[in-house]
């Protein structure tokens, strides 16, 4: 008995093995199908087959002239007297369809692609967080698109991918490009300068900015080569070594270098241990001063006279712009008064030639300030009213004014020492003019 279970069982999983083996069964397709209007869809390891004029797939196991001949009668009986010809024409006017589908999604996609790109640009230029792209840029286009154009073509905008992440890659893969352009020119370049700016963030921490000049198709360019923070100190020897490995890193040849331009900061220009000096040991590099941080330099000596003026200037400003009490009230009168500006501008050391615009905002804001300070006890209140003392107020307001003027035209792209040369000259002439005239009694 027990035997005779044995063999059933044996007999029944037999039967289940053989049943398994004729549905695993791939079929193939055969070109004689399409007398029957089916051809395949273009799977070659379980092909289907596809109506030619319904476009209906059937599975692969419909792939038997029975099943097929049973559709076909089904849903297309009028055409059941059509020869071959008309199958191949039917099969023809699907793959071009096909074809045309698939050039639309690609095209789509591409462009798709390219908007999240240029969007992604468009935010890094900007700075802001990469959030903004899919929280508020593609809602906007969204809107703007649906009522210039209609709701079909704002559909296509939800296409375009501008998550965080997606954002943050594409700034990533611009940014490499570009890096990778800008090495390929270096290669190129028969000669490169550079120019070194080490300084702090708002975060506290130490940046380092290498841009480069080169020669590229019978012009100058001029770009950001290198921007690292630099993790512990700022000694010439780090600065230099950061310099160094991405110069390595990317095979760039220091034979290159004909020069390097830094401000007086001793890590840059220590006669031992500077990254200038260790920069020169190129054999065609030499080395310049930054023309801009010579002009603040030289300007910043003053006549002590002048210097007391500025200092007592500034704790006005101070007096005022340090308390918020008094600010909120000065900004009511100046209000009340009828002034162009509410408020006076604050003065730090760093800007130095901005402080032309601080002193004119004093100057212009003179009678505001008399009168708010008329009733406090504020040592320096009387200076608001003393001629002599405005005087000289007026006189640095406009001199900074014009030094600052100056500044701002010796910053910026493609700035070279002969424009900026002849910037200083011309200053320094108008300064003997403006001296000269003033010993005439000329102030026209």
């Amino acid at each position: 008995e027990g035997t005779l279970k044995r063999k059933v069982s044996t007999s029944n999983s037999n039967i289940f093995t053989e049943t398994s083996k004729l549905t695993n069964k791939k079929r193939r397709y055969c070109e004689d199908y399409l007398a029957f209007g089916f051809t395949s869809n273009g799977n070659e390891d379980a092909p289907g087959a596809q109506c030619v004029v319904c476009n209906k797939i059937l599975s692969n196991s419909c792939l038997v002239p029975a099943k097929l001949r049973r559709h076909f009668e089904t849903n297309h009986p009028e055409y059941k007297d059509k020869d071959i010809s008309f199958f191949k024409q039917k099969l023809e006017s699907l793959e071009k369809s096909k074809l045309f589908m698939s050039k639309i999604a690609k095209s789509d996609n591409e462009n798709a692609t390219e908007a999240s790109y240029k969007v992604s640009y468009r935010i890094l230029l900007a700075g802001e967080a990469h959030t903004i792209g899919e929280s508020l840029i593609k809602p906007c286009a969204k809107d703007i698109v649906m009522c210039m154009l209609d709701q079909e073509s704002s559909k296509k905008v939800e296409a375009v991918p501008l998550s965080n992440n997606t954002v943050t890659r594409r700034i990533h893969d611009l940014a490499a490009d570009i890096e990778k352009e800008l090495i390929f020119r270096l290669y190129l370049c028969d000669a490169y300068a550079l120019q070194l700016d080490e300084s702090t963030d708002v975060a506290g921490l130490a940046v380092l900015l290498v841009f480069v000049r080169y020669d590229f198709n019978s012009s100058i360019e001029e770009d950001l080569l290198l921007c690292e923070f630099l993790q512990t100190n700022t000694t010439g020897e780090n600065i230099f070594n950061c310099i160094n490995n991405f110069m390595k890193t990317h095979q760039i040849s220091w034979e290159k270098c004909v020069d390097v331009c830094s401000d007086g900061a001793k890590a840059m220009v220590g006669t031992v241990a500077g990254a200038v000096t260790r920069i020169k040991v190129a054999p065609n590099c030499t080395s310049s001063h930054c023309i801009l941080h010579r002009h603040t330099l030289v300007v910043k000596n003053i006549s002590p006279s002048l210097k007391n003026v500025l200092d007592e200037a500034i704790q006005i400003i101070n007096y005022i712009k340090t308390q918020p009490l008094q600010s909120r009230l000065f900004k009511i009168m100046c209000e009340d008064m009828g002034s162009q500006h509410t408020a006076l501008l604050l003065h730090t050391e760093v800007r130095w030639l901005s402080r032309g615009k601080v002193l004119v905002r004093l100057f212009e804001l003179r009678h505001e300030l008399s009168a708010n300070l008329m009733d406090h006890k504020f040592q320096l209140s009387d200076r608001l009213t003393d001629f002599l003392w405005l005087s000289r107020v007026a006189y640095l307001a406009d001199i900074f004014t014009k030094l600052n003027e100056v500044n701002l035209s010796l910053q910026g792209k493609n700035v070279n020492i002969f424009n900026a040369k002849d910037k200083i000259l011309s200053l320094s002439r108008k300064l003997q003019f403006w001296i000269s005239s003033v010993g005439r009694n000329d102030l026209d």
